[in-house]
C-alpha cells in the first residue's frame, strides 16, 4: 500500500526541490537549557523544534497546507502536522494535531506518544489521518541530505537531515558552527519556488531565533 501510494505520488504529482542550510547553533545551545531544566520531566528533541518551527511558518503560507483533489486546490485551516516513523515492515506518518497551537513540551510529549504507539503497533484511527504537511527526519541516521516524496493529497514535504558541525566564516574569521540541511518537495499544481523559498526563509527564521518559538 505504502509503495503504490508513493509511486501515484511520484506520477501524478510535479514534484520540485527546495533547499536551504539552517544556522543551529541558537537552537542547540537553548535546546540544552531547556533539557537540563525540565530534567526527569522530559526532553525535547531537535524534531520538536523542527515541527514546531514548521507549523509556525504554515501559518503564513496556507498553500503549503493544501492539497490537490478532483482537479482543485483545497486550503486546509488547521495545521496537523504528520511525522514520517520507520517501522520494520516500512513507513508510517503519524499526525500531531494543531502543531501551531500546541507548546513546545507538549509537542514533544504528544510526539513521543505517537511514535510509541507506532512502533508498539496500537495507532488509532485518529494517529494517522489528516496531515497537511509531513516532517521526515533521517537525522539520527548521520543523513546529510535527501529528498521526500510528497504523502498524497498533501501539497508538500519537509526531508532533514542531521545537525553537523561544519566550518564557517563568522565576522571574517574562521570558526566551527552547527548547520543543518532542509528540503522541501513539493507540488507544482498547489505552489512554486518562490513560495517554498519564502516559507523555508520563516521556517529558518524561527530556529535561528528560537525564542520565538515560545512567544509566536
Amino acid at each position: 500500500a505504502i509503495a503504490r501510494r508513493m509511486t501515484a505520488s511520484k506520477q501524478t504529482a510535479p514534484h520540485f526541490y527546495v533547499t536551504v542550510e539552517v544556522d543551529m547553533d541558537e537552537a542547540m545551545a537553548w535546546r540544552a537549557r531547556i533539557n537540563e531544566a525540565l530534567g526527569e520531566r522530559g526532553k525535547i528533541s531537535v524534531n520538536d523544534l523542527v515541527v514546531r518551527a514548521a507549523a509556525l511558518a504554515l501559518r503564513e503560507f496556507p498553500a503549503l497546507r493544501s492539497s490537490y483533489q478532483e482537479g482543485g486546490i483545497v486550503r486546509h485551516e488547521a495545521i496537523h502536522i504528520g511525522i514520517a516513523v520507520a517501522l520494520e515492515e516500512g513507513l508510517i506518518t503519524v499526525v500531531l494535531r494543531d502543531a501551531d497551537k500546541k507548546p513546545l513540551a507538549q509537542i514533544a510529549r504528544e510526539s513521543k506518544e505517537l511514535v510509541e504507539r507506532a512502533r508498539s503497533g496500537k495507532v488509532r484511527p485518529e494517529d494517522i489521518e489528516g496531515s497537511v504537511f509531513t516532517v521526515s527526519n533521517l537525522g539520527m541516521y548521520e543523513v546529510e541530505h535527501f529528498i521526500a516524496i510528497i504523502n498524497p493529497p498533501e501539497a508538500a514535504i519537509m526531508a532533514v537531515g542531521s545537525v553537523r558541525e561544519v566550518p564557517v566564516v563568522k565576522n571574517g574569521q574562521l570558526t566551527v558552527g552547527q548547520r543543518m540541511k532542509v528540503t522541501v518537495s513539493a507540488d507544482h499544481r498547489v505552489t512554486d519556488g518562490a513560495e517554498v523559498a519564502r516559507f523555508l526563509q520563516a521556517f529558518r527564521r524561527y530556529l535561528e531565533n528560537p525564542l520565538l518559538l515560545l512567544v509566536e
